[in-house]
């Protein structure tokens, strides 16, 4: 059973997006410094994986004057 877990948390990581903090939040309105803590991105040259959804996708493109993104 524990192979079964490994293989779908396995899946979720490649079927992600990478997300790379690339400038300062400092200036920008408070609830795009919200998505940005949302995503799990706290400092500059920080990248995080997360799952590739519509709700990701949804903050990425609020925010992504601020982001590089990528494949994972």
């Amino acid at each position: 059973m524990a192979a079964r877990a490994e293989s779908k948390a396995s899946k979720s990581q490649l079927s992600g997006v990478r997300v790379t903090l690339k400038r300062s939040p400092i200036g920008t309105p408070e609830s795009h410094r919200l998505v940005l803590r949302g995503l799990g991105l706290r400092h500059i040259r920080q990248t995080v994986i997360r799952p590739d959804t519509a709700q990701v996708r949804g903050m990425i493109r609020k925010v992504g004057y601020l982001l590089e993104v990528g494949k994972p």
